[in-house]
């Protein structure tokens, strides 16, 4: 590109910040129609190595954008125009800040003189997202007065901060006077850009940041090597790990020590992984009272993110466990129960492989064979008592989608019920598949945009399970399935309100429970399907849905399959099955002395 031949200096400075940002490797521009941010628009549409996407609705095109770099573990590019537009980014921005991925934020924004006065669609942006963002930049107006170098500079420092030990979104709030249009003017640029001369040439950032990778200390390696040989009865419970190279090594390292390994849904070990020492179905071990009781662990080994699991952090704040270990790839604080004992930060797949070096193979540990059998009392049981009813339950939709969703596919769950069935109840399964799930700060906001997005990073199909409430809060994102290069099948679970408050103590208080909690809608999704012109099918027992959902699965465009429960339904069946898992795993712990 000849930035001397840019048509004003306003699309001078967004083509220097479009383009050092693809020599940053952000490839991914997510973008939002507006005004006030012409310049940065026309910079994309400009640059030939940016692939963009374009969505009318901010807050579902910022998710999205998460989607994508969930997916990629990349950053890409968010843009907007100014006023309430960037308020629109919050949510996403949220999440994206508590998973700690890295998204370079852009907003456009009226000029100093406009701040403060009145001006339309002007509000205050500076800091807007406050804490949520690693770093932030109130760049000014263009001006010939500030050296083109200030441009490419401030896009490098935040690419960098994106990418930190704490990764995270950052953003730059760029000023903008008229004009707005590339139009053009009498400027000269080549003076003013003279300085630029060897960045011109090249194809490298105008400053590179090197960030350093440190493996783990090998005194911190022998400091935990001893404290996991004072560990008698010991297990690793795993949340979300980065990719697989960090799933294999967790597996190497579990099978030297030879201790049990409790699989988050997203740790990449839940499904489509067969191990002897992995635990499937842990959360559904924990039911029993005489499991609990005869596990009586004094360590664990906690690698990665935070898991799904609330019986299991109910087991750890009873237990008290002398020794907990967490690692996670930063400093930041990760908790809740106050019950880390040695916390180190390193990447997962750095601190087993060092490890590894520092234990010596452990004996024999009859913990593994009893809680494997325990396992697969569960899965056997939960076969069974689906096989018993003709209904299609919910438990039955999450079971049948994780025997069913293909190698390499990826599967995205919603916050609420989704994420939690498929984290109790999903087979093992021979298929490995990336999951996906927004548990940053969990809400059910976005979904539908998140899973586009993922897709698209992912280049491959996704099955997207949601309930009723989060498909209707992301009614909008719909429109992104029509042109998704890879086909989204959405699975959403319509019990025609909020299910998993049946399952919370609110549930006792009839008197204002349905009306203040259930939030009944009585809607159904066929016409929504209708109006973003996709495929819909709404099966009524098993099998139907099992017919459905490969249907979907083998076509070539996005598909809606609507599941019709009722909650009050919904909350016998698991509790039924709970009760029913409960006496079988006491029954198998009675004949076992830990």
């Amino acid at each position: 590109m000849n930035f001397a031949k840019s048509p004003n200096l306003n699309q001078l400075w967004a083509d220097l910040l479009v383009e050092e940002l693809v020599r940053n490797g952000v490839e991914y521009f997510c973008l939002a129609p507006g005004s006030r941010s012409s310049p940065l628009v026309a910079a994309v549409a400009a640059q030939k190595k940016a692939k963009s996407f374009i969505h009318f609705d901010e807050r579902g095109v910022a998710f999205h954008a998460l989607g994508y770099v969930a997916a990629t573990r990349k950053p890409c590019a968010l843009i907007c125009t100014s006023g309430t537009a960037v308020a629109n980014f919050f949510p996403a921005i949220i999440e994206t800040s508590k998973k700690k991925l890295p998204l370079i934020v852009l907003t456009a924004d009226r000029p100093p003189e406009l701040r403060l006065s009145g001006a339309d669609q002007t509000i205050d942006q500076v800091n807007i997202f406050g804490d949520y963002v690693r770093w932030f930049a109130d760049v000014p107006c263009p001006t010939l007065k500030i050296k083109p170098e200030f441009v490419l500079t401030t896009v490098d420092q935040a690419v960098y901060r994106a990418q930190s030990s704490v990764s995270g979104p950052v953003h730059l709030n760029c000023m903008y006077r008229e004009p707005l249009a590339p139009l053009a003017t009498k400027e000269k640029f080549s003076n003013y850009l003279s300085g630029l001369a060897h960045w011109q040439k090249g194809d490298r950032p105008f400053t590179l940041y090197k960030k350093s990778k440190h493996n783990v200390p090998f005194e911190t390696n022998i400091f935990v090597a001893d404290t996991l040989s004072r560990i008698q009865k010991g297990v690793m419970v795993v949340g979300k790990l980065a990719n697989e190279a960090e799933a294999e090594a967790v597996l190497k390292l579990a099978q030297k020590l030879n201790w049990p390994v409790f699989p988050d849904i997203t740790s990449g070990l839940r499904l489509g992984k067969r191990h002897s020492q992995i635990i499937s179905y842990f959360d559904q071990i924990l039911l029993s009272d005489k499991g609990v009781k005869a596990m009586s662990i004094d360590g664990v080994l906690h690698l990665g993110g935070r898991i799904t699991s609330k019986r299991w952090y109910q087991f750890i704040e009873k237990s008290r466990p002398q020794h907990y270990i967490m690692v996670l790839n930063h400093p930041l604080r990760s908790d809740p129960l106050h019950n880390v004992t040695l916390r180190v930060e390193s990447s997962v797949q750095n601190f087993c492989e060092g490890l590894q070096q520092s234990i010596l193979p452990a004996q024999e540990n009859r913990l593994i064979k009893i809680l494997q059998k325990a396992s697969e009392i569960v899965g056997q049981d939960i076969r069974k008592f689906l096989s018993k009813s003709k209904k299609l339950t919910e438990i039955n939709v999450a079971r049948s989608i994780s025997e069913l969703v293909p190698a390499g596919h990826g599967l995205f769950l919603a916050s609420s019920m989704p994420i939690r069935d498929m984290d109790m109840y999903a087979s093992p399964g021979k298929n490995p598949v990336v999951v996906g799930a927004n548990r940053g700060a969990s809400g059910i906001d976005g979904i539908i945009a998140s899973a586009a997005g993922f897709s698209v990073g992912l280049n491959k199909p996704v099955t997207l399970v949601l309930g009723d409430l989060a498909f209707l809060h992301d009614l909008n994102s719909l429109a992104m399935l029509q042109n998704c290069p890879q086909p989204v099948t959405v699975v959403v679970i319509n019990n025609n309100g909020s299910g998993i408050f049946s399952f919370l103590p609110i549930a006792q208080f009839k008197n204002i429970f349905e009306q203040y909690f259930g939030t009944p809608h009585g809607l159904t999704f066929s016409q929504a399907a209708q109006l973003f012109n996709l495929k819909y099918q709404h099966p009524r027992s098993p099998e139907e849905f099992v017919k459905d959902y490969k249907a979907a699965l083998s076509a070539n465009s996005s598909t809606i399959i609507e599941i019709r429960t009722d909650r009050a339904a919904n909350y016998k069946s698991h509790k039924d099955l709970q009760q029913n898992l409960t006496l079988k795993i006491n029954k198998h712990f009675m004949r076992k002395q830990l």
